[in-house]
């Protein structure tokens, strides 16, 4: 099969790589229909993440066919319409009971191979899913595939923000990062009642799409948007914050623009050594900082219906469809941040 695998930093290839078989009985085999670039992607990409072995297939969102069936796999057939989160689960133990399903003591993390040891990605024209009854959930069949892709991701990860953060009614909201996953939580923060939100970026098609949403837009390189937050909140601050970038300088601005007592919930899949914020000033301001990997398959089933409700909205985040074989370009495209590159969904076949 066709695949984009890892090659070294900022190198990647279009090649072809070892059809997926089934390994355990309780494994199905998808053709992959849709595959999405996320920005995590580009962890590895830069090399901000190391250790992946050259020739891992990337990738980690994924709507598909099924098209072969383990001896144990329950509740799917051959030819189900699928979405997969991006990492696997049993649906059994401890922590997938609990709704913890992104720490699941059998799961693993599609596109991460290492030392030999891990579980390929999604950008191909097949993948294997492991667990599939634990992980596979069935696409509506009023919905796009593409709309999908971004329920078994970016449409779940906002939802757990606006949880993380503690989004109440009445509340004004800050989102820092107008990317994919920072514009579903303007959408997330409202579905939980905020009163307000306001979309800190640099970007202005990114802050005009954060208005398309709903929200106030604040470009921190042409203005202030603590004076923006201030004029909202009589001087307090915003009641929580979503940071949806991954650095510490986004996790310095989101802090900065809360209140005494204020919510921080980090999205953003973060590298540095040291949190940006010292344990002396979240106590002396009495913040509250949440962050971790989405449990996606816990979430899925809720966001299929958000999905569906929204789906127009939804869709304008998608600015590329493309076939597989130019997602070497897409990924250069997406990590220069090219304008008017939002979400890229790679075709295969």
């Amino acid at each position: 099969m066709k695949a984009i695998t890892f090659q070294d930093v900022e190198h990647l290839a279009y090649e072809d790589a070892a059809d997926p078989k089934i390994v355990l009985a309780t494994d199905v085999i998808v053709r992959v229909t849709h595959a999405g670039i996320c920005g995590s992607d580009l962890h590895p990409y830069f090399g901000r993440e190391v250790g992946l072995d050259v020739g891992t297939v990337m990738g980690h969102e994924l709507v598909g066919e099924i098209v072969e069936v383990g001896s144990e796999v329950r509740d799917f057939r051959v030819g189900a319409r699928v979405v997969a989160p991006f990492t696997t689960s049993c649906g059994s133990c401890f922590h997938c009971s609990s709704g913890l399903t992104a720490r699941c003591e059998h799961g693993q993390l599609f596109g991460w191979v290492e030392d030999g040891r891990g579980l390929q990605g999604v950008q191909a024209e097949y993948a294997r899913v492991p667990l599939a009854d634990g992980t596979l959930v069935r696409v509506p069949e009023s919905l796009d595939n593409a709309v999908a892709l971004l329920a078994g991701d970016i449409l779940s990860t906002s939802t757990y923000g606006a949880e993380l953060a503690g989004v109440g009614p009445g509340d004004l909201v800050v989102v820092v990062g107008c990317g994919p996953v920072g514009l579903l939580a303007i959408r997330a923060a409202f579905e939980r009642g905020a009163r307000e939100v306001v979309a800190v970026d640099r970007v202005p098609t990114r802050l005009a799409t954060a208005e398309l949403f709903g929200a106030t837009p604040a470009n921190f390189e042409t203005g202030d948007p603590l004076e923006t937050v201030h004029e909202r909140s009589q001087g307090r601050g915003a009641d929580a914050a979503i940071e949806a970038v991954g650095s510490p300088e986004a996790t310095r601005l989101a802090a900065d623009l809360l209140r005494l007592g204020g919510s921080l919930a980090a999205l953003g899949v973060h590298s540095e050594a040291h949190l940006a914020l010292s344990p002396g000033e979240i106590y002396d301001r009495n913040l509250t900082y949440s962050g971790g990997r989405c449990p996606v398959r816990h979430y899925l089933p809720a966001s299929l219906l958000l999905a569906q409700r929204d789906a127009e909205l939804i869709e304008t985040l998608i600015s590329h469809r493309l076939p597989l074989s130019q997602g070497v370009a897409a990924y250069r495209m997406f990590a220069e941040r090219h304008e008017g590159c939002t979400k890229v969904v790679l075709l295969p076949g």
